[in-house]
């Protein structure tokens, strides 16, 4: 009699479970879900674009005159080395000096230049994130999605809204 009142109550819960998953099931074909590359987005959004040739102008020059400083230094550098066997012990030492110097300076600059050039970076990648996020806001609200992931090991193409983010945001761009 215990054995078959256990029986019952896991029929039960088993019965109540399907019912439960049942249900689930029903209201998740209301569900709707979208994916957002945020990868294409910022190869493909104007915004981002516009964003990429803006630090392209302000950072060239600067790039420039540390690829023809490295270049200084390496014209000075093979000098150095062809020069060294012809020059006493106190002017090889002083050459030696200098250019440890001049790369020292060098590798400052570049560090430099690196981190300004990742701020800067960071900060319109802020700037086109926050636009993108308010496009996909108004497109999930538009559209009537019930929520928008932006990473995931894998989704159906079918629930890619990636085309209508980036349109939208090439839209609102110039506003």
């Amino acid at each position: 009699m215990k054995t078959l009142r256990h029986f019952s109550q896991a029929c039960v819960l088993t019965l109540g479970a399907i019912g439960a998953l049942a249900a689930s099931v029903a209201s998740a074909q209301e569900f709707k879900i979208g994916f957002v590359n945020t990868d294409r987005i910022f190869r493909e959004a104007s915004t981002a674009k516009s964003a990429q040739t803006k630090l392209e102008q302000e950072f060239s020059k600067r790039e420039k005159e540390l690829v023809d400083l490295g270049n200084t230094i390496k014209t000075s550098s093979d000098k150095f080395e062809r020069e060294a066997p012809t020059l006493s012990e106190s002017q090889r030492n002083t050459r030696q000096k200098q250019l440890m110097d001049q790369d020292r300076e060098f590798q400052r600059k570049r560090r430099e230049f690196q981190e300004d050039l990742n701020t800067r970076k960071n900060e319109e990648q802020q700037v086109v994130i926050e636009r993108a996020n308010r496009a996909v806001k108004l497109v999930a609200e538009a559209e009537k999605y019930d929520v928008i992931f932006q990473e995931a090991v894998y989704i159906n193409p079918k629930h890619d809204i990636t085309d209508k983010v980036i349109k939208s945001l090439n839209a609102t761009a110039g506003k």
